[in-house]
């Protein structure tokens, strides 16, 4: 697939593609008349990637992150780098608490939904005056 599609499948905008490519994150292959072939194993890894982003977490440790990004339990690490782990400890921290975050705030936005449900069901039956 050409790079315009892999952009619509995966609403990441062509530049950006680009950029990935730069980082080494996504390498599609060159056809003949120059254009580049997209596989279809990419738009998952493309996804994956923009996930990651969101996240927090930046282009070059997602590089070094691009084994486990198919969710084999089987990744090796030849030299595993304890300046790397470290960091990506501290991502994963940072991660979890902004999970707490969003879940807290998730739920905040439930019970905000009950009591306008409750309200509007109070107004159908005439229990809430509106003076």
């Amino acid at each position: 697939m050409r790079i315009g599609e892999l952009s619509r499948r995966t609403g990441v905008p062509t530049r950006m593609l680009r950029y990935y490519e730069e980082q080494g994150l996504i390498a599609p292959r060159r056809r003949e008349n120059g254009y580049r072939e997209y596989g279809e194993y990419l738009v998952d890894r493309v996804r994956k990637i923009r996930e990651l982003l969101d996240s927090g977490i930046p282009t070059r440790i997602i590089g070094d992150m691009l084994p486990c990004l198919d969710d084999t339990s089987d990744t090796v690490i030849a030299e595993p780098d304890p300046e790397l782990r470290a960091l990506l400890v501290e991502q994963r921290d940072k991660m979890s608490e902004r999970i707490t975050v969003l879940e807290h705030n998730r739920d905040a936005l439930d019970r905000y939904i009950v009591a306008m449900d409750r309200a509007e069901r109070d107004v159908a039956d005439g229990a809430v005056s509106t003076v």
